[in-house]
């Protein structure tokens, strides 16, 4: 019974708030790109629905609309928990490895000669 309850105004929720705020959005993307792009680049200007399609694209290509990302938290407890039950040697080796990893790209001998001054 609980459970039907809190689906439902999920699900109220989801129409009350979200929808009209994604439909909000896609009218900011087509005002933005109207009164910016067409004297800054000379683009033509798009239409209602072609600026929710460029929300939508911007949503697939660049991920959330928000700071949490799907998974993210659990990923993230489960790095946390995992390097708790570390040892110390092992938590060494994990963190020099990374280091190892990050810092790479500065390294000149990892630069190809081609590219090498």
């Amino acid at each position: 019974m609980h459970n039907n309850k809190y689906r439902w105004s999920k699900g109220f929720i989801f129409f009350i708030i979200f929808l009209p705020a994604v439909f909000f959005m896609g009218f900011v993307v087509m005002f933005l790109w109207n009164h910016i792009l067409p004297d800054a680049i000379h683009a033509n200007a798009i239409t209602y629905w072609q600026g929710l399609g460029l929300l939508f694209l911007s949503k697939i290509l660049f991920g959330s609309f928000n700071k949490r990302h799907w998974g993210s938290e659990r990923r993230m407890h489960a790095m946390k928990e995992r390097f708790a039950n570390m040892t110390p040697e092992e938590k060494e080796k994990f963190k020099a490895e990374w280091k190892d990893r990050c810092n790479r790209w500065r390294r000149k001998d990892d630069i190809p000669t081609s590219f090498a001054e």
